[in-house]
């Protein structure tokens, strides 16, 4: 246990393998498993204006090469995720997801893995990576840089 330059109390747990939150995204988008992965927790309390101190401070690694990603869905709600009268909540959260996640970046704080992401890219605007459905749910992701 120690804190970063950036305030932060860091530790590291070399017992804990991979979340599905990390595990999954990797999978699908790099399947051979060939990059280097480091995972980082949200912090304990779930403040948004920490995670993206949390993301600012890891903004330099962008210069050095480093992929930040952030991964979550924009839809969560597990308990009614083969609901179809769900839908509806779905698109319309998803909806203003979208448009804050490619807004400037004044506009764009909120949601905890994403704010992370968003800390990370200073001024660079999104863009819509994948927009789609699973399960009959919206969801989207993003790229900033």
């Amino acid at each position: 246990m120690g804190r970063g330059r950036s305030g932060f109390e860091t530790a590291a747990d070399d017992q804990r393998g991979f979340d599905h939150g990390t595990f999954i995204p990797l999978k699908v988008t790099y399947p051979a498993a060939d990059v280097p992965t480091v995972q980082l927790s949200l912090k304990a309390g779930l403040d948004p204006a920490e995670h993206l101190a949390m993301g600012r401070a890891l903004a330099p690694l962008r210069d050095e090469g480093v992929f930040i990603l952030g991964s979550g869905m924009t839809y969560h709600n597990l308990r009614n995720l083969r609901d179809p009268s769900d839908r509806q909540a779905a698109e319309t959260f998803d909806a203003w997801v979208r448009e804050t996640a490619t807004a400037e970046a004044s506009e764009r704080e909120h949601l905890l893995p994403l704010m992370v992401v968003a800390g990370a890219a200073g001024d660079d605007r999104g863009s819509t990576a994948f927009n789609g459905s699973l399960m009959g749910k919206r969801h989207s992701g993003f790229h900033f840089g």
